[in-house]
């Protein structure tokens, strides 16, 4: 999806709050309130996905640490690749250890 075709007065407020909080608790506590717990952890395997792409593991060692289906694998490794660079971002900051450029 096209950055431009996200960007709205409804999500700036969104992503505002998400930057308006102040802990890993005070996250743990807005997520619960405003997602699904299937919706976070969704969010969570996607991200653990891209953080083993980016470590060079294969999709199936990928598939069966995680539980993702392949299908969400390779829209994971599709974003590495082709996306904003939203993953990479995250992933050298809460990682910046991990050697393995983009696939």
């Amino acid at each position: 999806m096209s950055i431009e075709k996200l960007k709205s007065e409804e999500f700036n407020e969104l992503f505002e709050a998400i930057l308006s909080l102040d802990s890993v608790e005070e996250c743990y506590k807005f997520f619960d309130d405003i997602c699904t717990i299937n919706e976070i952890q969704s969010i969570s395997q996607r991200l653990q996905v891209a953080k083993m792409l980016k470590g060079g593991l294969t999709y199936q060692k990928i598939e069966t640490e995680t539980g993702a289906s392949t299908a969400t694998i390779s829209r994971v490794k599709r974003c590495l690749n082709y996306g904003n660079d939203g993953y990479n971002i995250v992933l050298n900051r809460i990682c910046p250890t991990t050697e393995k450029e983009s696939l």
